[in-house]
């Protein structure tokens, strides 16, 4: 019934999810997604953790793990996180055997440890003294002695002699009260000066490094500690003492050891610290070591984590520090902890042998497994007489039946096997694995032992990772503080291409800031790219394939406009191949809001405007305008995928035809000349020069528009004499009329220090104003029949009425 409501509760949330991702634009197949709660998944999870069976990779072992008291399960590194925690502090003098009134100094911030204490390590590279100091001798690491002195208020104090620790052996602070062992000195590759004593207390129950070094030495794994984070009855004066209580506070056991060491003058110094202590990430409480029975997959026994770590050497990483990371986590990682306490999930299907303790190994029984849990899900495990899967071979009273479920993390982790392999119309392996930061030790990790344990390579040719949504002052989002911001709150507001333009402009490699004035700038920046589009779009009425101007036949200033599309199309396809969106946005918005707005369509709209149909320098802007459109719908459809569609459909009308069925635009290669460009980007500057003058001439009301001015171009630089001449720079300026001279300029004429050799003598221009293309000129009203129009604008007329 429990699991039964599970999967009610999730089938809610992944229909909520799946309408969320639809109002973002996503596309996917919402029809038919994949969830790991499918049957047909579920069963999939069960064959490939049977593989680990098979292969004798996956055993029971006794190993401390992190346990979350609250949840009362085991937790794999990837569903830990890193708080800051405050812990007591204490400094434990353990006698040392055949030396009288000696005692070797350990400190240690996880006091209800000392229990289960067995052993002490040391570092062969450091060196370690004799200490006088109160009627007592204290083994030390020298570089930490005078720490350790302060620490216990000793003001006075004298180092005797040099001692290896090696050669001591300790007992136990509360020797003669239940812990009569012998407690061993050995060498430890962790342990450090960085802190402590330079003597590490060793409970190889409630710690990794701990654990090993017990296991190299033969040294028993005591439990200490049942799964509420209560001692067991076993444990002598602390039984039924908590290390943490059900909501994961501080529970009796520190006190009660501190309080026993104190009584055993074993106590040297105590203290607090605040430092990064383990979590859960679903309690949010701390978690402790425990020594329990879990089963585990060995990252050595059939050589995953070398095939692993030669992966990674072979998978492209976005951005590039993601494969450092992987790396040193799955050279450190110890063996892969695959069970859990839990009722819902994809079950551990194991028959283990009740006299030999070794789980069963047998394909028929698989097979039988793995069918049961295709047509009734993983319920089947749980339901099912255990004697239907062991056949007539095996008796079922000979075997106990796990119950233990998977970590969800070995479920994801073979989303390779049941959607890549399982689906005629993907390929296995997959070109990208997305997910943020945090999946090196999650997502991205389990799939990569997985397929490679399995397959002997990555589900994966890339692996995109971002960083985490902080606020704008780039603090932590979080419901207690109130600083949080609701996507869904963002698009009823200003729309889901707001957040997808904002997802495109971040530097995803870091952690990426969101707030009202964030959102703001974005849509300050969506609105001139809908107004370039519209601009495109209101230009284009009717253009047709007989209007179009080839190439070759071009004005300059259209080849140089199809010369930089073409540099583009080269930066947008290498930017998309290696998924640098935040450079596309950033140079397909310059250009958009640059080279189209303020400089192509502000010179072409005279064109546009007032030439004639015929004329070839319209048709050409057209067939330019033509081309960037194609190319920058095409080019933003991944992005703005609700904009670049409504832009399309305006144009082409509503059908299947989608922009987002259409292949980018091919550019022609003889496009590209980076010859003109180097003389338009000069144009360019004696423009931006002439430009600035005027706008000081609007500014102080000497004119009212650049088309009243007919300013003095002085030019003395020789490249940019050259680049101009034969150029029409009134229209690429914008004015009525020009003057281009080589002379000097007066000492009063408008100059830009980033602009050298060109200086701008404002003047106003003399004739009188056309109606209709408002230049004046003195030629206005010199054709006959149109006293208010220039020769250009009466022709233009005149083709019209003539139609």
């Amino acid at each position: 019934e429990f699991r039964a409501q599970c999967r009610q509760f999730a089938e809610k949330w992944v229909a909520i999810q799946s309408e969320q991702f639809q109002r973002l634009g996503i596309i996917g197949d919402w029809e038919n997604p994949y969830t790991t709660m499918a049957y047909d998944a579920e069963a999939i999870i069960v064959a490939e953790f049977q593989k680990f069976i098979m292969d004798g990779s996956l055993y029971r072992g006794s190993k401390p793990v992190m346990w979350s008291v609250v949840e009362k399960t085991a937790l794999a590194e990837a569903e830990v996180e890193y708080e800051e925690h405050v812990s007591p502090t204490i400094f434990v003098k353990f006698p040392v055997q055949g030396m009288d009134n000696t005692y070797a100094v350990i400190w240690t911030t996880t006091p209800w440890t000392i229990p289960g204490n067995r052993a002490m390590a040391y570092a062969k590279g450091l060196t370690y003294g004799l200490y006088a100091a109160n009627g007592e001798q204290l083994v030390l690491c020298d570089n930490l002695a005078a720490q350790v002195m302060a620490a216990a208020q000793i003001e006075e104090y004298e180092r005797v002699s040099d001692i290896n620790p090696g050669e001591l052996t300790c007992r136990h602070p509360l020797a003669g009260q239940g812990y009569d062992f012998d407690v061993p000195v050995l060498a430890g590759d962790f342990v450090t000066d960085e802190t402590g004593t330079g003597l590490v207390h060793i409970a190889p129950g409630h710690g990794q490094d701990d654990f090993e070094l017990g296991m190299q030495h033969n040294i028993d794994v005591p439990f200490t500690v049942d799964e509420a984070g209560v001692y067991l009855k076993s444990v002598p004066l602390f039984a039924g003492k908590r290390v943490l209580d059900d909501k994961g506070k501080d529970g009796d056991a520190n006190g009660a050891v501190i309080g026993a060491l104190v009584e055993a003058e074993r106590l040297l110094a105590k203290g607090k610290l605040r430092h990064q202590y383990p979590h859960s990430w679903r309690s949010k409480a701390p978690l402790i070591f425990r020594n329990t029975p879990q089963w585990f997959i060995s990252m050595e026994k059939t050589g995953l984590r070398d095939t692993a770590l030669k992966e990674i050497d072979k998978v492209n990483w976005y951005p590039a520090t993601g494969k450092n990371r992987i790396y040193s986590m799955i050279e450190g990682r110890p063996d892969w902890v695959v069970s859990r306490q839990r009722a819902w999930g994809v079950p551990l299907t194991i028959f283990v042998d009740k006299k030999t303790g070794a789980p069963l190994r047998d394909d028929a029984v698989n097979s039988r497994i793995v069918a049961a849990v295709k047509e009734q899900g993983a319920d089947a495990w749980f339901n099912t007489d255990p004697q239907v899967f062991l056949g007539s071979d095996y008796a079922a009273e000979d075997y106990e039946q796990v119950s233990d479920i998977l970590d969800v993390w070995f479920d994801s982790g073979v989303t390779h096997a049941f959607v890549m392999e399982a689906r005629d119309d993907l390929a296995w392996p997959a070109d990208v694995y997305l997910e943020g930061s945090d999946q090196h030790r999650g997502w991205f990790h389990s799939s990569l032992l997985e397929a490679c344990a399995t397959r002997g390579q990555a589900p994966y040719k890339n692996v995109i990772t971002h960083g985490m949504t902080m606020t704008e002052q780039g603090k932590k989002m979080s419901k207690s503080l109130g600083n949080a911001v609701d996507p869904l709150k963002v698009i009823q507001q200003s729309g889901a291409e707001i957040i997808r333009l904002w997802t495109m402009s971040c530097d995803y490699s870091e952690d990426q800031r969101i707030g009202p004035e964030i959102i703001k700038a974005n849509t300050d920046a969506y609105r001139k790219i809908r107004n370039s589009f519209r601009f495109l779009l209101g230009n284009l009425a009717d253009f047709d394939e007989a209007e179009k101007v080839a190439h070759a036949d071009m004005p300059e200033l259209e080849r140089y406009m199809l010369h930089r599309l073409a540099e583009l199309d080269a930066l947008v396809r290498d930017n998309y191949q290696h998924f640098d969106f935040r450079k596309i946005y950033q140079t397909l918005f310059n250009f958009m809001t640059v080279d189209l707005s303020a400089f192509y369509f502000d010179i072409r709209k005279d064109t546009l405007y007032c030439d004639a149909d015929s004329s070839l320098e319209r048709r050409a802007c057209r067939t330019v305008m033509d081309i960037a459109f194609h190319c920058l719908t095409r080019w933003l459809a991944p992005v703005l995928s609700f904009t670049t569609e409504e832009v399309w459909q305006s144009r082409f009308g509503v059908s299947d035809d989608s922009v987002h069925l259409q292949q980018f635009f091919e550019v022609a290669a003889d496009w590209q000349d980076n010859e003109l460009a180097a003389k338009w980007d000069n144009i360019r500057k004696v423009r931006r020069v002439v430009t600035g003058a005027l706008e000081v001439e609007r500014r102080d009301k000497r004119i009212g528009s650049s088309l009243e001015a007919a300013p003095i171009v002085h030019i003395t630089d020789a490249n940019l004499r050259a680049a101009v001449d034969g150029q029409n720079m009134a229209d690429i300026c914008i004015t009525s009329q020009i003057e281009l001279t080589d002379a000097a300029a007066p000492a009063e004429a408008f100059t830009l220090d980033e602009v050298t050799g060109v200086a701008v003598v404002p003047q106003l221009a003399e004739g009188k104003k056309c109606q209709r293309s408002w230049k004046i000129l003195p030629e206005v009203g010199s054709v006959e029949g149109y006293p208010d129009l220039t020769p250009r604008d009466a022709a233009a007329v005149a083709e019209y009425d003539a139609r």
